[in-house]
């Protein structure tokens, strides 16, 4: 089992370009299953740092894997 503690400390990583998404803020729950159907990341564009992070919704079937330090999903 994973906490959602341990999940927002690893790094939301693409394995297609390997581009940084960032961590997870908050997730979405079917509150019928009481399973988690979607991560919720602020992601902000490399080299953008005064401009507002957008939020991105990654979807759970887009989870590749999930290591100590990252989390793979496909783009």
């Amino acid at each position: 089992m994973v906490t959602l503690s341990e999940l927002q400390k690893k790094e939301i990583v693409t394995t297609a370009e390997g581009k940084r998404l960032g961590y997870i803020v908050d997730v979405e729950l079917d509150p019928e299953l009481g399973k988690v159907i979607a991560l919720i990341v602020f992601e902000r564009e490399q080299g953008a740092l005064l401009r507002k992070a957008e939020e991105r919704v990654i979807q759970w079937e887009e989870i590749v894997t999930i290591g100590e330090d990252i989390i793979l999903i496909q783009e």
